[in-house]
């Protein structure tokens, strides 16, 4: 390793002791100075994953986030220091780790927190004009094959919870008395403004959306969201124009 290697290595985990080299300007003890640098460190990461999963953390309380949050960025320190986009892989974390298995929709929350970070920060598009939709639509023998992207900003989670309502509640939203925690439950993560939306999808909702996102046609998409039961097209299209989820829109053999 190199001696930056070794330094940021030593900063996240406390078990490895301080490089050597290190003098403090004040001729103190480096290893003790280090020891309050790290710990400055392990806080601020600790602080920035609470900021960004506040639900979870609420979930599980701040004394079990921050000791999760520890082992986390131990072995995933921060790629780029724009600390905004640090978290990506906390929720797969979640999902692994065996301590947080008793809140068994902890992983979920965490991934629909990351999807609202994730299209607060995405690029700005501007979504389809209705002129442009109505021109899209107008020919029902081309239907099948118009290609729908999604707004950079668009994001969907499925889950064998009810992901939305719990999040919601914590937000002050809905009671969580009244919620069935294991009911599963899909939700579109839009934000066709300034605020980040999360809007809840209709059965067979996820999979169009998702197979929109994996960059199938239309027909296409409504056949892999056929298979659920009560899947309305005409619905889940105006709902996506509604809240602003879709981006480009286009035949293949026009521009």
């Amino acid at each position: 390793m190199t001696a930056h290697a070794d330094f940021a290595a030593a900063l996240l985990d406390p078990d490895i002791a301080a490089p050597d080299g290190l003098v403090a300007w004040n001729g103190s003890d480096p290893a003790h100075r280090f020891a309050v640098y790290r710990n400055n460190v392990t806080s601020a990461l600790s602080d920035v994953l609470a900021d960004s999963f506040p639900v979870t953390q609420q979930l599980v309380g701040e004394e079990f986030f921050r000791a999760m949050a520890r082992i986390f960025l131990r072995g995933s320190p921060p790629p780029s220091p724009i600390l905004s986009a640090y978290g990506e892989g906390f929720p797969a974390f979640v999902a692994d780790f065996a301590p947080a298995r008793t809140v068994p929709f902890l992983a979920d929350v965490a991934r629909l927190e990351w999807l609202r970070l994730r299209a607060l920060h995405a690029a700005d598009a501007a979504p389809p004009t209705p002129d442009a939709i109505a021109r899209a639509l107008a020919d029902p023998d081309r239907l099948p094959g118009l290609c729908l992207r999604l707004h950079p900003a668009a994001g969907v989670i499925r889950s064998p919870f009810a992901v939305m309502s719990l999040w919601a509640a914590h937000h002050g939203v809905g009671r969580l008395d009244d919620i069935d925690p294991f009911r599963p439950e899909s939700a579109l993560v839009v934000r066709p403004a300034l605020d980040v939306e999360v809007v809840g999808l209709p059965p067979g909702g996820d999979r169009f959306v998702l197979a929109l996102a994996d960059g199938l046609a239309l027909g296409e998409a409504a056949d892999a969201a056929g298979a659920a039961p009560a899947f309305d097209l005409a619905a889940t299209l105006a709902l996506l124009i509604r809240h602003g989820a879709l981006g480009a829109l286009h035949y293949p053999d026009r521009s």
